[in-house]
C-alpha cells in the first residue's frame, strides 16, 4: 500500500514514515499542500495535516476530492468538534487527532482503504478464491463449492479483512479495531467466537489459520498453518 503523507512537521514525518514502512506501507511525503492533488497517481491513502504553511488542509482535501476518490484521513492537532465536522464535510473519509497511537492510525488506514475498495464496482481483484471457497468482496457473498454460505455482517467483515491481506497475518488488535471500531475487555473472546463460527460455516478450520501470539490469516487446508 502506498501512502501520500502531507505533513509540514519534519519531526512528525521522520517518526511516522519508518513506522508505516514497518507495517508494509511505502510513503511519499510532501511538506506543503498545494501540490498534493498532482501527486495522487499510485496512491492508496492520503494522510493529510490541516496546518500546512501554504494552504489550509481543508482546501487541499476539497481539491483532492474534486480529482479523485482516493481515501483521505485527516491527521491534525485540531481536535474541536467543528474542525472534525469541517474536515469530514470537505471530503475526508476519517479524522484522527494528534497525538495518536500508530496502531490505531494503521488500522484506520486499512479500514478506509478496504471500505473504498468494497464501494467500487466488482472486478477480478474483488473476488478471492481459495479452493472451493469463493469470497465476493463487493457483493458480500461467500460460497463453498457453489453453495451459498450465510454469514453475519461481522463474520463477513472478519473474513473480508483476512482475504484482502493477501495471505499476511492480521493481528488481533487490527481485526478488532477495523471490524468493531473499538476494543474492550472481552474483545479477544468475541473475535475467537466469530472465528470459530467462520471455520464451521466454511467447512474447515484451516481456512482461518491461527498464528500463535499474533492473530489470524486466510489459509488453505492444503497448506499447514504457521505456529
Amino acid at each position: 500500500m502506498h501512502i501520500l503523507l502531507v505533513e509540514d512537521d519534519d519531526r512528525v514525518a521522520a517518526a511516522l514514515r519508518p513506522a508505516l514502512h514497518r507495517h508494509g506501507m511505502t510513503t511519499t511525503r510532501l511538506a506543503t499542500g498545494r501540490e498534493a492533488p498532482d501527486h495522487l497517481g499510485g496512491v492508496d491513502v492520503v494522510l493529510l495535516d490541516l496546518g500546512l504553511p501554504d494552504i489550509d488542509g481543508v482546501d487541499v482535501c476539497r481539491a483532492i476530492r474534486e480529482r479523485s476518490d482516493v481515501p483521505v484521513i485527516v491527521v491534525s492537532a485540531r481536535g474541536e468538534v467543528d474542525d472534525r465536522i469541517l474536515g469530514l464535510h470537505s471530503g475526508a473519509d476519517d479524522y484522527l487527532v494528534k497525538p495518536y497511537d500508530i496502531g490505531e492510525l494503521v488500522a484506520r488506514v486499512h479500514a478506509v482503504y478496504r471500505r473504498r475498495r468494497l464501494a467500487t464496482p466488482t472486478g477480478p481483484e474483488d473476488v478471492v478464491e481459495i479452493g472451493p471457497v469463493r469470497i465476493d468482496l463487493h457483493k458480500h457473498e461467500v460460497t463453498v463449492a457453489g453453495r451459498p454460505v450465510n454469514l453475519t455482517r461481522k463474520e463477513f467483515q472478519v473474513l473480508a479483512l483476512l482475504a484482502t491481506a493477501g495471505g499476511a497475518v492480521c493481528t488481533r488488535s487490527r481485526i478488532v479495531a477495523e471490524v468493531w471500531g473499538r476494543s474492550w475487555a472481552g474483545a479477544n473472546r468475541t473475535l475467537d467466537v466469530h472465528v470459530a463460527t467462520l471455520r464451521t460455516k466454511l467447512g474447515s478450520p484451516e481456512y482461518v489459520q491461527t498464528v500463535r501470539g499474533v492473530g489470524y490469516r486466510l489459509g488453505n487446508p492444503a497448506v499447514p498453518a504457521a505456529e
